[in-house]
């Protein structure tokens, strides 16, 4: 390349970004304060959009100078609407479910008067009385943030912050080295795919760009289905110009000029955020022609998936670009070698091209010094279930599942014991509580029947059945299934039969068998990826938890008191508050009644199991208990009938 295009490249890139910082400085190291409100999907589904607008409200009423930004989300989902606020004299404080009153009383007492309001913070305050510093707290603490580094600290929609913050410095840097070198410094960071497979990414950018065609296209897989997982919807509604400089970097290297973001159409504000962020791009010159004075142009559009989930596999996700139905086709030719429109067309998961900026900027070293031998980097996974601390969060590869379930995110509720945890989504599986101490990373996951998958981790107690999580998992495979394959259209809903009817009591003796048989053929004789893992919850349920299974077979019994059909409600009268009404009204059966001295009871010929009143019994008496007909009918049960 010659000096003097390098020379151009650098430059340009430096007078964009000393107009950037200065942008970023007179809204965050002025003498003015100002506001950042989290408003990725978690924080307005909490009520984020109404904080904001009272922000805006009450700093004009009050004639306060401040700047409102709305971010993205920290990963704190447990705690939205999330605030920060920095004020000169003060460090930024970081306020929790803050809501609309809450956010006018903040401008009065904070902005107004100093005071900061203590009980209103994330944290406590130290017993030395110090404002916790933002990194103090757990969730970051323990974290090694690479992709989550500018979440909730820059205005998604303004490509100014990503640049003041050193944003498309990788593409820079990238633009003044030939394509083989970005390839081999990919390689050397020791990257692999996290969309599922962890197929290393420098290899796979390799025979994309040997691959011989004069055309090459590049896609940007965000089509996230999985049941628990939304952490590539995160990454893209919280820092989408990350992910941008990533593809563009991606493109270059293998020489496509043009590409498509896959997204479900089902992530409105991904969709529209990512949008804003190609368009921005594209004014300041990091898309279209000749990107930064280059001699290298790239196109990229937004495609918007339908929801299915079988169009995360890539040979799916083409089809359905080129309008046709999204099935998966048999490998090889891969994509990198033959894809849309039969070119070769490189084909990655979010998290894995947003890892590429910094890999560019900070150098392969860097990266390949976090993580174990052969998982480099970090993990990131969206923690959803019996968990105190939802959200999402950033890990170094390696680190166990106990540190993230309990030390990052703050155990199970209500003093529930930790019973597993199902990761990788719907086709990954369930890792019981003695393996609580396995590592994170691609090859540990796999020893134990689980896998990354796309970074779903949802958390299962005491409370939950293994064979209904199962099934509830492999019904959902099921009905996702294409149907292109026998093996998968049909095996699993053989499966999902037998578990429907463990769940029901009509288990048989011989259907454990029938189910392990089933499912090695089932992934034997899948075409792809959805069949070959689909039965990986019922395989490792079995493994962990094999005796909950003949219990439900030999006993009719659920241990864990969920499956419907094996279990009752009941009222103990030992507990129920008298003058209290509220599980009468909750029940849409009425089957609550009550007996002559004002206990309530319930009539099991009405009941239909829905739950409703145990949700609506206040905690403080925590009357309404399950209970296994199959063990016992509570003579408690049997005297109020007696009595109505």
């Amino acid at each position: 390349m010659d000096n003097q295009v390098r020379e151009h490249i650098r430059e340009k890139y430096k007078k964009i970004r000393a107009q950037a910082l200065a942008a970023w400085k007179s809204t965050r190291e002025g003498q003015i304060p100002f506001i950042l409100v989290g408003t990725a999907t978690c924080g307005r589904a909490s009520g984020a959009l109404e904080v904001l607008k009272t922000f805006q409200e009450e700093t004009s009423k009050q004639n306060i100078k401040a700047h409102i930004i709305p971010v993205g989300c920290m990963g704190h989902c447990y705690a939205e609407p999330l605030v920060t606020i920095s004020k000169p004299g003060f460090p930024p404080i970081l306020y929790a479910n803050v809501s609309p009153p809450m956010a006018a009383t903040l401008v009065k007492h904070f902005l107004l008067e100093d005071n900061f309001l203590p009980e209103l913070m994330l944290a406590a305050l130290e017993k030395n009385d110090l404002i916790p510093s933002i990194a103090d707290f757990p969730r970051f603490a323990l974290e090694t943030r690479i992709i989550l580094r500018d979440f909730g600290l820059i205005n998604p929609e303004d490509i100014k912050d990503y640049i003041a913050r050193g944003g498309y410095e990788g593409l820079s840097k990238a633009l003044q080295k030939e394509p083989e070198e970005i390839i081999e410094t990919i390689q050397r960071s020791g990257l692999r795919g996290l969309g599922g497979a962890g197929f290393p990414t420098g290899k796979k950018w390799e025979i994309s760009r040997n691959a011989d065609s004069m055309e090459k296209y590049i896609i940007c897989n965000a089509d996230e289905g999985d049941p628990g997982s939304f952490s590539d919807r995160a990454v893209i509604e919280s820092s989408p110009h990350q992910v941008l400089e990533g593809i563009i970097i991606a493109a270059y290297a293998v020489g496509a000029d043009s590409g498509y973001i896959y997204v479900r159409a089902e992530y409105p504000l991904a969709v529209k955020r990512i949008k804003t962020a190609i368009q921005q791009a594209q004014d300041m010159g990091f898309l279209g022609e000749k990107v930064l004075g280059s001699t290298f142009n790239f196109e990229l559009k937004v495609f918007e998936g339908s929801g299915a989930f079988v169009c995360g596999e890539e040979t799916a996700l083409i089809h359905s670009i080129e309008g046709k139905r999204g099935m998966p086709r048999h490998r090889p030719p891969y994509p990198a070698v033959c894809g849309l429109k039969g070119v070769p067309t490189l084909i990655n998961n979010v998290k894995t091209l947003a890892n590429v900026p910094y890999i560019i900027t900070e150098g392969p070293e860097a990266f390949a010094s976090i993580g174990t031998k052969s998982s480099k980097g970090t993990a990131i996974f969206a923690i959803a279930g019996k968990i105190n601390n939802t959200g999402l969060i950033e890990v170094a590869m390696g680190t166990t599942l106990k540190e993230i379930i309990f030390d990052i995110c703050g155990g199970i509720p209500k003093s529930k014991s930790f019973k597993a945890v199902q990761i990788g989504g719907p086709s990954g599986g369930c890792i019981p509580q003695q393996l609580i101490e396995t590592p994170v990373d691609f090859d540990s996951l796999k020893e134990h029947g689980a896998m990354m998958g796309s970074g779903g981790m949802v958390v299962l107690d005491e409370d939950d059945c293994m064979v209904e999580v199962a099934r509830y998992f492999l019904d959902f495979t099921q009905k996702e299934s294409c149907g292109k394959c026998t093996f998968c259209r049909i095996g699993t809903k053989q499966m999902l039969d037998i578990l429907e009817d463990l769940t029901k009591g009509k288990g048989q003796p011989e259907d454990l068998d029938l189910l392990l048989d089933l499912a090695e053929n089932i992934k034997k004789g899948s075409l792809c990826g959805l069949g070959k893992t689909a039965p990986n919850p019922v395989l490792t349920t079995i493994k962990y938890f094999r005796d909950e299974y003949e219990a439900h077979i030999s006993e009719k019994r659920c241990p864990a008191k969920m499956c419907r059909d094996l279990i009752a409600y009941y009222i103990d009268p030992a507990k129920c508050e008298r003058s209290c009404d509220a599980c009468v009204g909750s029940c849409p059966t009425e089957a609550i009644y009550t007996a002559k001295r004002r206990i309530k009871a319930i009539d099991q010929d009405k009941c239909v199991k829905c739950g409703a009143c145990e949700d609506a019994c206040p905690p403080q008496y925590d009357a309404v208990v399950r209970y296994s007909p199959a063990e016992s009918v509570p003579p408690a049960e049997e005297r109020l009938s007696e009595e109505k």
